[in-house]
């Protein structure tokens, strides 16, 4: 019930800024950026209603291992974070486990450039992360700011579709990496993992499948 008051505020809130208060179209993604890192300072306070994850269905599906986490943003990004100077120490503390201290790191990063799409993205990762690979409603935006600002970049979808399969979702997961890989030119370089692992998820949810109902 807090996240549906949250977003419900937030969407009131952007309603009230660009109608009622009449604020110029142009700065309208300010806002919109404004508001979701507002949902992300709260995601960092609390997790409101939040269930637990389903565990085997992280595992089985990924590693959950934060390091290689990082490593396969980066290289889907192409290196461009090394230099960072917000990307590098969030990536460190993501590295270390310290999930709400990289978001908050992050937020510092988008709120000097909305348009830094990678900084999104590690900061939807981080927030899911905290959530016990739960997804939240600043998550979501996260991601969805990250797809804005990176168009046509394979980074978001994957990241979307996996936390999805973390969450149990799996079937909105599998759709998201699905339309990725037929999106992908024949020669990408990526298409070898999400091949696997959209090969892995389709014997999970096989397997789930065939399970005995009680």
């Amino acid at each position: 019930m807090g996240w549906v008051l949250a977003g419900l505020l937030a969407v009131l809130a952007f309603i009230g800024m660009a109608l009622v208060m009449k604020m110029p179209r142009r700065t309208w993604e300010i806002g919109a950026a404004a508001l979701v890192l507002g949902l992300a300072g709260y995601a960092l306070q609390g997790q409101p209603g939040m269930k637990a994850a389903p565990k085997e269905a992280a595992q089985k599906i990924a590693s959950g291992d934060a390091a290689e986490e990082v490593k396969a943003r980066r290289a889907l990004a192409g290196g461009s974070s090394m230099t960072d100077k917000y990307l590098t120490p969030a990536d460190a503390m993501f590295r270390h486990g310290q999930y709400a201290d990289a978001a908050e790191m992050l937020r510092g990063a988008v709120a000097e450039d909305p348009k830094n799409g990678e900084a999104w993205l590690a900061m939807a990762n981080a927030l899911v992360a905290h959530a016990d690979n739960n997804l939240s409603p600043a998550s979501v935006l996260a991601f969805r700011k990250a797809e804005q600002t990176l168009p046509g970049h394979p980074g978001p979808p994957f990241f979307l579709g996996l936390a999805l399969a973390r969450s149990g979702r799996l079937e909105e997961g599998r759709a998201i990496w699905a339309e990725l890989l037929a999106q992908s030119p024949a020669d990408a370089p990526w298409r070898p993992e999400l091949t696997a692992q959209l090969q892995d998820l389709d014997a999970f949810i096989a397997r789930q499948k065939a399970m005995p109902r009680p």
